[in-house]
């Protein structure tokens, strides 16, 4: 390890410089992603860095006193071997001091992660593909309002965390990003948000009280893509959510586990149909 390498919060641009490392390793970030992610935690990003140069990342974003969610965890392949992973590891994980840690790992890295004291809470499918239907609902959902507090307080109840300023950012209407909701006799009962990414959209969160609104919150969703791929991160839990992403003609493309390192937060997995993002939960 080089004497000039030192672990440190991310600058101004350097969000956007490992979000296109994230392009690279396969991972379809969102176009806009890094507007959003940094309202979540401002504090929550590090680059590992030799001098000025950076070599390596990790994001571990608090969400309150209880809850932080660890992503982005990437050394460029010029830097590796070199113990720069283990160092930006550390730090990451310090950052979140006696929070409970949450991430989802793919295949490869769980049996690592398990070493390092996280246990698996459940398996999530990422299901793609170009939608060859629309779905049927009798609900109707229609563009969120500026006025956020009834749906902060709603993905909270399923999040199990408040997130008001990631919610905001995420949820604000711009070029290639919508975010729909559904009332029912004045009560939310679902909202999603689809986003263009470097490879088609990604539709998260997609929170919903039952299929019939997950099912009309697509319906409104889905003609943002223009026939191009989409992709949504199921939990494989929700059988509900599985058949109405299989409904639409996606199929499996990718698998990771939502593992916890300390008590794993109670998500209502039957009212997630899509997760937000793997990078921040």
């Amino acid at each position: 390890m080089s004497s000039e390498f030192a672990v440190r919060a991310m600058r101004p641009g350097e969000l956007e410089l490992v979000l296109e490392w994230a392009r690279q390793e396969g991972w379809n970030p969102g176009l806009d992603d890094s507007l959003a992610f940094q309202e979540a935690d401002p504090s929550g990003f590090f680059v590992g860095a030799v001098g000025e140069v950076p070599v390596g990342s990790i994001s571990v974003v608090k969400y309150g006193e209880g809850l932080a969610f660890l992503g982005l965890y990437i050394v460029h392949p010029d830097f590796r071997g070199k113990g720069y992973g283990r160092a930006l590891w550390k730090a990451g994980v310090a950052s979140a001091a006696d929070r409970t840690i949450g991430l989802d790992g793919v295949p490869a890295q769980q049996e690592n992660y398990r070493k390092a004291g996280f246990e698996p809470a459940y398996t999530t499918v990422r299901y793609g593909g170009v939608p060859k239907t629309l779905p049927q609902s009798l609900l109707l959902a229609h563009p969120v309002s500026d006025k956020l507090d009834g749906l902060f307080r709603y993905d909270a109840s399923i999040f199990t965390e408040p997130r008001n300023a990631f919610v905001a950012a995420w949820c604000k209407r711009r070029r290639g990003r919508k975010t729909v909701i559904v009332r029912k006799s004045g009560k939310i009962r679902g909202y999603a948000t689809i986003r263009r990414c470097y490879e088609g959209y990604k539709i998260g969160p997609l929170f919903a009280a039952d299929a019939e609104t997950a099912a009309a919150l697509l319906a409104e969703l889905l003609p943002e893509a223009g026939g191009e791929p989409v992709f949504i991160d199921v939990p494989a839990a929700n059988r509900e959510a599985l058949a109405l992403a299989e409904s639409l003609g996606l199929e499996p493309v990718f698998e990771t586990a939502r593992m916890y390192r300390g008590a794993a937060p109670h998500m209502p997995l039957k009212n997630v149909y899509g997760i937000t993002t793997l990078e921040l939960g």
